[in-house]
């Protein structure tokens, strides 16, 4: 098996993955005159797509180009492909890393990059999804992992409403590229090197942003949403330095920018969850109805045990595992955030 290269081109890519993000890139892809191949696990929903000419299921009313091809064949969507762009949830991301480490063992190349979507921590080992895919994925792919993260509701990026957000490769050179790749007129990329603190900003906002709906929910105003805020981007800033992030990240796309539009955006499933747990809502019934993943509600677990396990201080993201885990009350975690001994804010 080749090593890949570190340059040249990346625009034959596979997107794994055909839920709303996933469509939304695609869509971004082929209107930028790219032939993206997308794999969907569910055959049914490449021949309604195939058929209607929209992803009706996870993002109805946006035409998808005829230059994006559908396929339910894992093994053919990334066949030959330079960029392999996995959008997934977290907690699938290990078996789709796994399938794709299979495939690979066979491949005559290796892509020259394997970018993620995804935010979120995995449950069992506490690893980031770079960590995860450094872990599954062929050695020589080191390197050559990079993720996509920062404020982006894939409604309106299908809509080509304007939007920014960060690429992150921990290889310059890579990053540069994958900016070029996704960057158009309407879709504004930053590029990065710090992997931790751009993915533990998009994993540990959907924490926050249960905790903000719950506030929400419970009838509390503007001065309790900033609160929350304010409050829960010190908490991700602790965690991202203690695990060697940049701080400065956290003020960026994928650090306040994300944080802000999850937190407030009416689009946001975690937003939703949290609105619905202060409104009296069980967080079983709530995902018994939900047709698409609210990534906060499991990495809740994740980050609650990575701040005990680094001795971090991360009072709103215990009250949301306490809530969504062992059946706290939001008005009684409201209360005992509230009461907390005093401190200096700095």
């Amino acid at each position: 098996m080749m090593k890949p290269e570190s340059g040249g081109a990346l625009n034959k890519i596979a997107v794994i993955g055909a839920g709303s993000w996933g469509t939304a890139l695609a869509i971004l892809l082929g209107r930028k005159g790219l032939n993206p191949v997308v794999w969907a696990r569910n055959p049914r929903l490449v021949d309604e797509i195939r058929e209607c000419g929209e992803n009706r299921t996870y993002l109805p009313g946006h035409r998808i180009p005829d230059s994006v091809t559908f396929t339910p064949d894992f093994k053919d969507a990334v066949a030959g492909m330079e960029s392999i762009l996995l959008v997934v949830p977290s907690h699938g991301m290990r078996a789709v890393a796994l399938r794709l480490a299979e495939v690979l063992k066979g491949a005559d190349a290796l892509p020259r990059a394997v970018i993620f979507a995804s935010k979120g921590i995995e449950n069992d080992t506490l690893l980031t999804m770079s960590e995860l895919l450094e872990q599954t994925l062929p050695e020589s792919l080191s390197g050559h992992i990079a993720c996509l993260s920062g404020p982006s509701f894939a409604e309106e990026v299908a809509r080509s409403m304007p939007t920014a957000v960060t690429i992150a490769a921990s290889d310059q050179r890579l990053a540069k590229g994958l900016q070029k790749l996704f960057s158009t007129d309407y879709f504004r990329v930053y590029a990065s090197m710090d992997m931790i603190g751009v993915q533990l900003g998009g994993a540990l906002k959907n924490v926050m942003a249960i905790a903000a709906g719950i506030s929400d929910g419970l009838g509390f105003g503007h001065n309790s949403r900033a609160a929350l805020i304010t409050r829960g981007l010190a908490e991700m800033a602790r965690l991202g330095v203690r695990l060697g992030a940049n701080p400065l990240s956290f003020a960026g796309l994928a650090g306040l920018g994300d944080l802000v539009l999850t937190c407030t955006g009416d689009l946001s499933r975690n937003r939703q969850v949290g609105l619905k747990l202060g409104q009296g809502l069980s967080i079983e019934d709530i995902l018994k109805e939900m047709k698409m993943v609210a990534e906060g509600v499991k990495t809740s677990r994740s980050a609650f045990h990575m701040s005990e396990k680094y001795g971090v201080d991360m009072p709103i993201t215990a009250q949301v595992y306490r809530v969504l885990y062992e059946g706290l009350d939001p008005r009684d975690a409201v209360r005992e955030l509230l009461t907390r001994p005093l401190k200096q804010e700095l």
